[in-house]
């Protein structure tokens, strides 16, 4: 049983996010933890090479291969993480899942556990509809949403950093100069292992 952790990361937070969701992905017994990042648009590549800081973390991400249709299709269960732009996920992850119209036709997700998670500048930054403005993309394609109770520790808070029901998420400053806390990275972890504990109750039968 394989489940699929998939993220688009330009700052590093939500490749700090990826890292801690599938590494409770692969802590659930019979299941294979899989990453993979999106692939970069050229001209913000181009951007890139002039940002010393969005460069090293760039190579950070050198030996995670990018997510292809059958890293998809093969998939049990997946786990999407984009930071937010404007309240909604990057045109990088938008234009893999825009990319999906054969797995759509052929009903190659239907039935598959799927979780979001995100980063914002702010608290108010657009956690919340970049979740779920990620999610009815997956419900097209057929795959059943996992979120976040606050059964797990750390949802109940009132601080300034990530956490919601719709999925895991941290808070990067204006400037990115925050790091995703343990909390969060914590929240990441039970995300995943929920995603991966259901992709076992619903992909075995």
């Amino acid at each position: 049983m394989k489940v699929l952790t998939v993220y688009y990361s330009m700052y590093g937070h939500i490749l700090q996010m990826a890292h801690a969701v599938h590494e409770g992905v692969g802590s659930v017994d019979g299941i294979e933890a899989v990453l993979r990042r999106v692939e970069e648009f050229g001209a913000v590549d181009r951007i890139i090479d002039e940002n010393e800081f969005a460069s090293q973390i760039r190579k950070e991400q050198a030996n995670i291969p990018v997510c292809t249709l059958e890293d998809l299709r093969s998939a049990d269960g997946v786990m999407f993480g984009s930071p937010t732009r404007y309240g909604n996920m990057t045109a990088q992850m938008k234009q893999l899942i825009d990319s999906t119209a054969s797995l759509w036709m052929n009903g190659e997700m239907e039935g598959k556990p799927a979780g979001v998670f995100t980063s914002t500048g702010t608290t108010r930054g657009g956690q919340g509809t970049t979740l779920l403005t990620m999610m009815p993309p997956l419900l097209h394609l057929g795959m059943i949403i996992v979120g976040v109770p606050y059964s797990v520790e750390g949802m109940l808070h009132t601080e300034a950093r990530g956490g919601t029901p719709y999925g895991a998420s941290t808070t990067a400053g204006s400037q990115g100069e925050l790091q995703p806390t343990e909390e969060d990275l914590a929240i990441a972890r039970a995300h995943g292992r929920r995603v991966a504990e259901a992709t076992l109750r619903l992909r075995t039968n």
